[in-house]
């Protein structure tokens, strides 16, 4: 089983350290000049809670999904009590937040690494996926659901159940940096980075059965151009085709295995049909990794955190136009960014998202994009200064009263579980479109 493991395994971006002990000293050193400047630029930041690398967990990649009644919820790819990671959830409670741990995974049948955030399900439960571990350590697909009965504990963990286990060969491996979609009908969907007929990553559906459900593998990349190793989940849009990116494979050819793709699935005569929207390249940006979001009219917007006309990452929009897509570039960093992230939208059309580098600190950014009709505008809302934070990664999410959430994946509070800070949620009040009149 290890040998088959490796050989499925596929590349994947490895984070390596944010800060050398030099750059760890300075942090100490200069941190009260540093807070009373960053608390000057934004005083609307807030750090809601900071991982421990305990119970808690530790190292998010994924955002948080905003639930009923503002609670946030979100996934710790390491930590717990068994190093394999954690769900939790965040709940308001008067002018603070209180953090509850909902399931630790033990790594074995259960999973391990989820590396992707939950959703909250039609019928109120939370859904996620898992990197490793499953009855075929290839990864899982998982339901979480509170206790049936009342719990009085201080914790109260809910009931995990393993809702399909990923085989590897034909069926897929490793699911990663996404959020699983719902279809109207109940249908849930997602992408694994490998495994398939050709190894190079799926896009799956899994249907209600007899109280389970059936997996289906809608498309298997690798099949000339169509794209390769998929890192980020799906979108659907309201005539249920789905959207999606790849992180290499397509047609550029500045990148060794091809520079990426988005790409999207039409359902057909009782199967799918795959159109390749865009074939990344390092003018128009490549390798993204976040999932995609389609508006109301249906354009599709995405990150790519490498290229562009700077080099820095772009963000990107495909319009509908003529039965295709037109691909533009509404933003080019042009300082240090590496957009891992997706982006948000409020109500007026503005994007937000993050930057894993650069900033006045170095250690990342939270944006603003305005005015984005055709070209857009960035500004600057946050810097992190690590021990706010460091290295954003999972795109920031809006509630319904404009305040915007995320996470970060080092930083925080320096524990001996984490050298470089275990990682932060965050908040950021009043930004969003209702707060602009």
């Amino acid at each position: 089983m290890d040998g088959q493991t490796i050989s499925l395994r596929k590349f994947r971006f490895n984070v390596n350290s944010c800060a050398s002990t030099f750059a760890i000293a300075l942090v100490v050193v200069f941190a009260l000049t540093l807070l009373t400047t960053h608390a000057i630029e934004a005083q609307t930041f807030n750090v809601i809670h900071a991982f421990s690398g305990g119970g808690d967990g530790s190292n998010p990649y994924a955002g948080v999904t905003v639930g009923p009644g503002g609670v946030l919820y979100g996934t710790a790819a390491a930590g717990g009590n068994h190093g394999a990671g954690t769900v939790f959830k965040l709940s308001p409670v008067n002018s603070s937040w209180v953090f509850s741990p909902l399931y630790e995974f033990t790594g074995g049948s259960d999973g391990a690494y989820p590396e992707g955030g939950v959703v909250i399900g039609p019928n109120g439960a939370l859904y996620g996926t898992t990197d490793e571990g499953g009855e075929y350590y290839y990864g899982t697909v998982f339901e979480l659901r509170p206790p049936a009965t009342f719990c009085s504990a201080v914790l109260c963990y809910w009931n995990e159940t393993v809702l399909h286990a990923f085989t590897g060969y034909p069926d897929g491996a490793f699911p990663l940096y996404e959020n699983l979609a719902f279809d109207q009908a109940g249908n849930i969907y997602g992408t694994t980075d490998g495994g398939g007929a050709n190894n190079e990553g799926t896009v799956f559906e899994l249907t209600p059965s007899g109280g389970g459900y059936t997996e289906n593998i809608i498309h298997s990349f690798g099949s000339g151009t169509d794209g390769a190793a998929p890192e980020a989940g799906v979108v659907l849009d309201t005539a249920g085709n789905v959207y999606g990116s790849t992180t290499s494979g397509g047609t550029g050819t500045e990148c060794s295995n091809g520079c990426g793709t988005v790409y999207q699935l039409m359902p057909s005569n009782g199967g799918w049909v795959e159109n390749v929207l865009v074939n990344f390249d390092e003018t128009n940006g490549y390798g993204p990794f976040d999932s995609l979001i389609v508006d109301a009219s249906g354009n599709v917007y995405g990150t790519a955190p490498y290229g562009g006309q700077n080099g820095d990452g772009v963000v990107f929009k495909l319009a509908p136009s003529g039965g295709g897509f037109t691909y533009s570039v509404l933003y080019a960093f042009h300082s240090l960014c590496t957009p891992f992230g997706g982006v948000a939208m409020d109500a007026a059309g503005d994007l937000f998202g993050v930057c894993a580098i650069g900033g006045a600190y170095g250690q990342g950014l939270v944006f603003e994009l305005t005015n984005c009709s055709e070209t857009c505008t960035m500004v600057d809302i946050h810097d992190f200064v690590y021990i706010d934070g460091s290295f954003p990664w999972g795109a920031p999410v809006l509630d319904a009263n404009g305040n915007l959430y995320g996470t970060t994946f080092y930083g925080g509070t320096f524990t001996r579980n984490c050298d470089e800070g275990c990682g932060v949620v965050w908040e950021i009040a009043g930004v969003g479109a209702q707060h602009k009149n």
